[in-house]
């Protein structure tokens, strides 16, 4: 059954006391960090309170904890998909024919199971580098990529090569029906890297913001539509003109949706697009039922990406998931 692990209960929580030792040991250090300046007769008097950690990825409290990745099915057959609203970030991109797919990276919170998941594309290693080192879930990729993604600092953990992580459930046919046990796969990568900042700014709306109800991404064959809801106070998708439902009955959509144009040249199979992550960019930004409009900044593969706003300031999110929807320029 789909969100049902194949492993006894001992062993998942063996695989839950692994993550929140790594995290109890991160939050050991801060507050070592803070109080060896008040060590003396009255340190514990003087000694300053550990501030609560926040994610770098959502704004919202999270200790650091590893980073995963997981390239996820878009595709009609794939719908409705399973614990997408748990990720941090979801990333829409555009592949061969026009179609899209969705990256979901996690570390706030991981679900028992996810999905489905599918193929990697050459552009996500290049992509991923921001993160550090992350796990990458995916179901394979041809034989040029999967090469690619091996030799990289990435830790792939692919259908293939980790086939216990994963398993075949829900309603849909293959290969729409490939799910991830997101636990195992970070099992097996125990030294991924921990959530930093990767350039993204929470805080209050700036002034300066258009009011936009909606807008749409179209690849061609694939169209991703968030429209703004004063009910839920967060902007809700559609995929291909029909609400994106999860399995567990829930619209997705985020709080902070950012359209970010670049370029998009066939990779090296002259197919599939090359999603450009790296350069600069006009991004529109959409939170509180405004747009704002910044440009987006990756000076190299291993920093992260800045929105800034034309009076040079740092543009703010809003607190919560956050959407990052590719655009052709």
């Amino acid at each position: 059954m789909l969100g049902t692990s194949s492993s006894s209960p001992s062993v998942g929580r063996s695989r839950r006391g692994t993550r929140r030792a790594r995290r109890l040991l991160a939050a050991v250090a801060v507050v070592g960090a803070l109080t060896a300046v008040g060590a003396g007769p009255s340190a514990a008097q003087e000694a300053p309170q550990p501030r609560e950690s926040t994610s770098p990825f959502t704004g919202l409290p999270a200790d650091p904890a590893p980073v995963l990745a997981v390239k996820m099915d878009n595709h009609k057959g794939a719908r409705p998909q399973t614990a997408v609203e748990d990720a941090d970030i979801v990333v829409v991109e555009k592949v061969e024919g026009g179609l899209s797919r969705l990256l979901g990276i996690y570390s706030s919170k991981l679900p028992e199971s996810l999905g489905p998941v599918r193929s990697a594309r050459e552009y996500n290693v290049e992509q991923l580098r921001t993160f550090g080192r992350p796990a990458l879930s995916y179901s394979g990729a041809r034989e040029g990529v999967e090469d690619l993604i091996e030799k990289s600092t990435l830790y792939a953990r692919s259908h293939d090569k980790y086939p216990d992580a994963y398993f075949r459930g829900g309603n849909n046919e293959a290969p729409h029906n490939l799910y991830v046990h997101p636990d195992q796969i970070l099992d097996s990568a125990p030294d991924a890297s921990l959530s930093k900042d990767i350039g993204f700014r929470f805080g209050d709306k700036p002034a300066g913001g258009v009011p936009t109800d909606e807008r749409s991404v179209n690849y061609g064959s694939a169209e991703t539509t968030v429209k703004w809801s004063d009910e839920e106070q967060r902007w809700l998708t559609s995929f291909d003109g029909a609400p994106a439902q999860s399995t567990g009955g829930k619209q997705l959509g985020g709080k902070t949706v950012v359209i970010q144009k670049t370029d998009m040249p066939p990779d090296s199979s002259g197919t599939t697009p090359y999603i450009n992550t790296v350069g600069t960019g006009e991004a529109t930004v959409l939170r509180d039922g405004e747009a704002f409009e910044t440009t987006w900044n990756r000076p190299d593969a291993d920093a992260g990406t800045t929105y800034t706003l034309p009076d040079g300031k740092p543009m703010p999110f809003d607190r919560g998931q956050v959407w990052v929807v590719y655009e052709e320029r």
